[in-house]
């Protein structure tokens, strides 16, 4: 199980390894933090979803095309969301984080998602373990970091 997730969260990455930063200015106001299953989540991020990964404890899916690619997954458990980017966090990237479901992608698409979908923007280096230190996060609406 370990061996998939680490190639899931690899596959992922490629797909959030696409150019572009939004500056702050550019953020959009940000809703209250989507909640749903990932065709549900999709539908709201505006999103036909392309299922990659259809398991009990993971779903994934690609979403967008081009420099707006991104990927969309959802989790059947706390521990598995949190083991997930966990790994995820080795090669650096930015998420979009919510109770149950991460968004990847390129800076700017992840920014324009939480326009969509709320949740918490996490960023980190690459080839960095853990979350302190060189990674960064912006807190969600609800006035708290992280996830659950």
């Amino acid at each position: 199980m370990r061996k998939m997730r680490k190639l899931l969260v690899a596959g992922a990455l490629v797909v959030a390894s696409g150019t572009g930063c939004a500056a702050r200015g550019d953020a959009p106001a940000v809703p209250r933090t989507a909640s749903g299953s990932l065709e549900q989540l999709a539908r709201t991020a505006g999103c036909r979803p392309d299922i990659q990964t259809d398991a009990a404890e993971l779903r994934q899916a690609d979403c967008g095309t081009g420099d707006g690619r991104y990927v969309l997954a959802t989790f059947a458990t706390d521990r598995g969301q949190a083991e997930w980017l966990d790994a995820a966090d080795d090669y650096g990237g930015t998420y979009l984080v919510g109770r149950g479901w991460i968004a990847v992608g390129a800076d700017r698409t992840v920014t324009q998602l939480r326009g969509r979908l709320g949740g918490t923007v996490e960023r980190s280096s690459s080839h960095h373990s853990g979350r302190s230190g060189g990674g960064g996060r912006e807190e969600g609406p609800e006035g708290h970091g992280g996830h659950h």
